[in-house]
């Protein structure tokens, strides 16, 4: 699509981003909804985060996505935060006002829960929910948990004190269980979320064995690539729903788009099935 002098920009912020599915979703939405815009990749070296950020609105740009390894360095850059981004300790989301200010937010909490929604429909908040990892994007899950109002929330991790940490930062209803000894909660859980790298591709597997999983648990792995992780695999062979990681990508990317280019976005088969050829993960 042709755009025009007045057109708005916006873009991903990572070292690297070559590997980022931002720019094929946003640009699909661009055309789709007919902006004169665009979303551009913006590989930036650590060392020159600061000065890169505040360049940005100066050469019209209407906001960024913001993605590793700058999601906790963006922190200090913002003039204001939402209440979520201050609680997650980390931003994806940046606008930028016409006087230049810098406000930052995370919407993959929201994205993540969106996409159980929409591909698993009702979880019960009063089942116990297992999460595996214990990095920035499980702090994100379990805050977004939280907000939801499920109750019973363990987290297990190889390294307890990050686990212990996001426990300590989020509040009651949070209980750290060691790495080899969370199969015993597996018959009475309702949701379980790997939100380690193991079973991404180039990664190693996540070994872990379903047999006792209750039947009415939602599986849910926020990796993509590969599209269907062993871990879902698994729990869809053996009867449980399942969620994979794409719709956590698209569905974060909603609020980011709207708040630049004025137009909320819808996240439908049409744009997955775009992502996923156009990424060939399928």
């Amino acid at each position: 699509m042709m755009i025009s002098g007045h057109a708005k920009l916006a873009g991903i912020l990572g070292w690297p981003v070559s590997h980022s599915a931002s720019p094929c979703l946003h640009g699909f939405w661009l055309e789709a909804y007919g902006v004169d815009g665009a979303f551009v990749p913006l590989p930036v070296h650590p060392d020159d985060l600061e000065m890169v950020v505040r360049a940005l609105p100066r050469m019209g740009f209407c906001g960024v996505n913001v993605t590793i390894p700058h999601k906790e360095a963006v922190l200090s850059l913002c003039d204001t935060l939402s209440e979520t981004a201050r609680t997650a300790g980390s931003v994806n989301t940046l606008t930028f006002s016409t006087d230049g200010s810098i406000h930052g937010d995370t919407t993959d909490g929201d994205g993540f829960m969106r996409n159980v929604q929409d591909q698993a429909g009702f979880v019960d908040p009063k089942g116990p929910v297992l999460v595996l990892g214990a990095g920035g994007a499980a702090r994100s899950v379990v805050l977004a948990l939280v907000s939801a109002g499920f109750q019973d929330i363990l987290i297990t991790n190889r390294t307890p004190e990050k686990a212990e940490s996001i426990a300590r930062d989020l509040g009651a209803g949070i209980t750290v269980v060691e790495w080899d000894n969370y199969k015993p909660f597996f018959p009475l859980l309702s949701l379980l979320v790997n939100t380690t790298s193991l079973g991404m591709t180039g990664c190693p597997p996540l070994s872990l064995s379903l047999d006792t999983l209750s039947e009415q648990a939602v599986v849910c792995d926020i990796v993509y690539k590969p599209l269907e992780t062993t871990l879902l695999a698994t729990a869809r062979r053996r009867g449980n729903r399942v969620v994979d990681g794409l719709g956590m990508l698209l569905h974060q990317a909603c609020p980011g788009f709207h708040a630049w280019f004025g137009v909320m976005p819808i996240v439908d088969n049409l744009l997955r099935d775009h992502v996923i050829k156009s990424l060939h993960l399928a």
